[in-house]
């Protein structure tokens, strides 16, 4: 494959529809630090809004294993009452 067999203007287009999918992405993670912000400015715990978010993507059998596993290794730890 050589620049003669690369279409330009095809080429351009994707490259261009990235630019703006990226830009776009730039401004929805801004627009997310807001919200953290907001929430963090009335009081709320950042770090632990930001795991929950994390939790509610999982599937819901994958978290329950998740959770058993981490209560499993807690308890041979002696860190769980």
């Amino acid at each position: 494959m050589d620049s003669s067999t690369v279409n330009g203007s095809h080429l351009r287009s994707f490259i261009e529809r990235i630019e703006h999918l990226e830009e776009e992405k730039r401004t929805i993670a801004d627009d997310i630090k807001e919200v953290y912000a907001e929430a963090k400015g009335t009081g709320f715990d950042v770090k632990i809004m930001r795991k929950i978010v994390s939790l509610r993507r999982q599937e819901v059998n994958k978290r329950k294993e998740e959770e058993e596993i981490l209560d499993l290794y807690l308890n041979a730890l002696g860190m769980i009452e």
